[in-house]
């Protein structure tokens, strides 16, 4: 492995940090909060290290698949430990519960372990959900865009960053492919922010709220999200936009290219569509049927919920925790589900869903026909038996990690549902699950040891397992040279 160029590649994921950094730290500077000496430590430890390991020598300027995984990994891991600081030293939190709760936000889960949000400095509030927008689009795809300037190629750190079974390029490199990412994830950003101001929402909780709907998050600068927020503008703007973060980011480049016979083929598109309106009318419908005295407000808080559940981003208009057992058993496989590939959303991803439904018909047919030949078909393309059996294989891996992680978190005393939903809310990175740490409630409660268990599975959620069970297989390793 080429530790040296691993190494300079981490230095310079450390400078990045820093640099996200201090915008917190000059909003804890102006407001003179006392939270100041909590990121200036981190940031000087950051700088140091970084600068220390973006000047080693490197002979060999290139990258084996393995290398990739190992950048991917350790990166995410240690943002999230450098990360931890600030809680740990301004917030006055144990650095386990610091370590989760920046997890939590680089992941893009949303799970807390705090409850009075709006007593913290804002400063905190800041870059805590900053920590989002960086985890969102993946502070890897941006490092990526600056690996040319090196001399190295990115595609093994670009696969492993990318969620779904397939990583492509959108563009004709992958440094200009994350470059038009950054572009993307940026003007919906923009647009966001600019839609909440006209809304009348404040410009700090703006901000907050558009780190944690483009990031798919759901860390909010209120305690109970957005239970108390009065009027529908603010709940229509946000489902859109969690609907749209969670929507490949593929589609927007197809249609800034006016490819839209290529949008229209998309079969995930189509199934996360319809997915999403089978779910807010079905919810809608149950809720007005069983208690809600309004219509509207029925399918405004079934919008909402749906977009934030199978989003992943885990905002929350209402106690959904108290809603009809049926439309609970939809947000929870909405859980499972979660967003497109290709998007901040976590999750199974729906084009797993989708290719699965297409094996299921596939098997059918076969029963009736055993020896047609009968390929998988996704987007017009025939898909390879790799893509099916790498499908196959993560469901398999997902739903083994699910049942006995369920298991670990139940020998606590856990109820079952808590236990369950607290498994797949972090492996899925959604946030907030259902009994004990529903909308209203937290992980707090639970020991340190699952609080370190549960940043665990938000890391193995957010890289898609292969990427760290990679690292501790004992196969030869392919030795392929990655250059631009």
């Amino acid at each position: 492995m080429n530790y040296k160029l691993i190494s300079k590649i981490l230095g310079y994921i450390l400078l990045i940090e820093t640099a996200f950094m201090a915008p917190s730290l000059i909003l804890s500077l102006v407001e003179r909060d006392g939270s100041a000496k909590g990121f200036i430590i981190p940031m000087a430890i950051a700088l140091f290290l970084g600068l220390i390991l973006i000047n080693l020598k490197v002979k060999k300027i290139s990258l084996a698949p393995r290398d990739g995984i190992l950048i991917v990994t350790a990166s995410w891991i240690l943002v999230s430990l450098v990360g931890a600081i600030p809680l740990f030293i301004s917030a006055k939190m144990t650095y386990v519960d610091s370590f989760f709760e920046i997890v939590s936000g680089f992941t893009t889960t949303g799970a807390t372990v705090i409850s009075g949000i709006e007593s913290y400095p804002r400063s905190i509030i800041f870059w805590r959900s900053i920590t989002h927008w960086i985890g969102g689009m993946g502070i890897l795809v941006f490092t990526v865009g600056l690996l040319p300037k090196l001399g190295v190629g990115g595609f093994q750190i670009f696969k492993a960053e990318s969620p779904g079974p397939v990583a492509g390029k959108i563009e004709s490199t992958i440094s200009q492919s994350s470059k038009r990412l950054y572009i993307i994830y940026i003007s919906l950003s923009v647009a966001l922010f600019t839609c909440l101001k006209i809304a009348g929402m404040p410009v700090f909780d703006s901000f907050v709220h558009t780190f944690g709907v483009l990031g798919t998050g759901g860390f909010s600068s209120y305690n109970d999200s957005f239970m108390s927020y009065k009027g529908n503008a603010v709940h229509f703007i946000l489902a859109f936009f969690m609907f749209l973060s969670s929507t490949n980011f593929t589609i927007y480049a197809l249609i800034s290219r006016k490819k839209f016979k290529e949008v229209f083929q998309n079969d995930e598109l189509k199934l996360w569509i319809l997915i999403t309106v089978v779910s807010i009318t079905l919810i809608t419908l149950d809720l007005f049927s069983k208690g809600y005295s309004s219509l509207l407000l029925a399918f405004r808080d079934s919008a909402f919920q749906v977009t934030s559940i199978s989003s992943t981003s885990g905002f929350a208009n209402a106690d959904y925790d108290l809603w009809p057992s049926f439309s609970k058993f939809i947000l929870l496989i909405l859980m499972i589900f979660g967003g497109c590939a290709g998007s901040t959303g976590g999750g199974i991803k729906i084009i797993r869903i989708s290719i699965l439904l297409k094996l299921i018909r596939r098997e059918m047919r076969r029963a009736t026909h055993p020896k047609a030949v009968l390929p998988v078909i996704c987007d017009g393309k025939t898909l390879s038996d790799e893509v099916v059996l790498g499908i196959n294989a993560y469901l398999g891996t997902y739903f083994v990690i699910a049942i006995i992680s369920t298991g670990i978190v139940t020998l606590s005393g856990t109820d079952i549902i808590t236990g369950f939903s607290s498994v797949a809310t972090t492996l899925s990175n959604v946030g907030p699950g259902f009994g004990e740490i529903g909308p209203t409630k937290n992980f707090y409660f639970y020991s340190d040891f699952l609080k370190i268990y549960f940043s665990a599975l938000m890391l193995l959620g957010r890289l898609e397992f292969f990427t760290i069970l990679a690292l501790f297989s004992k196969g030869r390793h392919r030795k392929d040279i990655i250059k631009l």
